[in-house]
């Protein structure tokens, strides 16, 4: 055994370490990504039909073994439509992924107070609102179906896009970094949802729950039924979030 793995370090070469570390990073990649959602807990399940379907080759198992072995020849397409959403997340990750991205982040911290401030008021006279923030991924193609703003976040402007009385206050704010790019955007509703139904009806909600699937984008909403605030990430809906809650929640998962 000692030999054999002898034998196999003298043959190591330099292609064989750049394959090793691509097939990490895309694994180290993946399960990051799919942390804290249902598609991990599929994952783990999928990980213990490759465990056991090693111990029934290595064991000599014939039944169980041509069993697994049937139900792994369906796995690829197990694996499309089980992680359909994180395999769209993943590839869109990939291709948005941009060195100006860190100093986005830098400039919505210079702006962060705006929001805060603008969620709370809002909060506090029951008015609607809905605000995507970009993390990774990019938000221009939800901005483009909205109206360009362009403008420096600032609580007044913020209070007034979600005044009732306003042409845009029914759609979602994008923020990228200190910047607001657009109001009153279209967002992609969630193919489905583990909220009740409650919220049937809530479509800001839905549409946070719905971004947030698509994207890694962070979505606030604020309900004008009960005034209370709630952030959408990775497809899960936290709720009666006070302006400390929502600015510890919202920083440590834009860190």
């Amino acid at each position: 055994m000692f030999a054999n793995i002898i034998n196999a370090l003298s043959r190591f070469t330099l292609g064989d370490f750049i394959d090793i570390l691509l097939v990490t990073i895309i694994l180290y990649s993946f399960f990051r990504l799919i942390k804290d959602t249902k598609a991990y807990q599929m994952a783990i399940g999928l990980g213990i039909v490759g465990i056991l379907y090693l111990i029934t080759r290595l064991g000599n198992l014939v039944v169980s073994h041509w069993l697994i072995k049937i139900f792994t020849t369906y796995l690829i397409i197990a694996i499309i439509v089980l992680f359909q959403g994180e395999i769209r997340r993943f590839l869109t990750t990939i291709g948005s992924r941009s060195f100006r991205k860190p100093f986005f982040l830098i400039s919505f911290k210079e702006k962060q107070e705006d929001v805060f401030l603008a969620v709370d008021y809002l909060a506090s006279k029951k008015i609607g609102a809905l605000i995507a923030i970009e993390k990774e991924i990019s938000l221009k193609s939800y901005a483009d179906r909205g109206i360009k703003v362009d403008a420096l976040i600032s609580k007044d402007i913020l209070a007034s896009i979600f005044f009732p009385r306003s042409p845009l206050h029914d759609g979602a704010v994008i923020i990228r970094g200190n910047k607001i790019l657009a109001a009153g955007s279209l967002l992609p509703l969630p193919a489905s949802h583990r909220l009740g139904e409650e919220f049937l009806t809530r479509t800001r909600h839905l549409a946070a729950i719905g971004l947030s699937q698509e994207t890694d984008a962070a979505v606030i909403v604020v309900s004008e039924e009960t005034g209370s605030i709630s952030l959408a990430t990775k497809g899960n809906l936290e709720r009666d979030l006070d302006k400390e809650q929502l600015k510890d929640n919202l920083l440590k998962y834009l860190k």
